[in-house]
């Protein structure tokens, strides 16, 4: 997919789990981990702008545009 998504990277920075994203968001985990595993169609603006708040960043740390065929990995 050609938007990757790099939440892991963010939670690792804040050494904050997943479920504690989850509950400061207002999501479930189950669709967190959808979300965070790249498989999400579409994300809400309200809730990309939570993840931000929460995770103190912006939405560019947490979501980036690859070319096909590129795998960071």
């Amino acid at each position: 997919m050609p938007i990757a998504v790099d939440i892991d990277v963010m939670l690792a920075r804040r050494k904050m789990s997943v479920g504690e994203l989850a509950d400061r968001v207002g999501i479930t985990p189950a669709n967190l981990a959808v979300l965070k595993n790249g498989r999400a169609k579409a994300v809400r603006f309200t809730t990309l702008e939570a993840l931000c708040e929460v995770l103190d960043c912006q939405p560019g740390d947490l979501l980036r545009w690859e070319t096909e065929g590129t795998t960071s990995e």
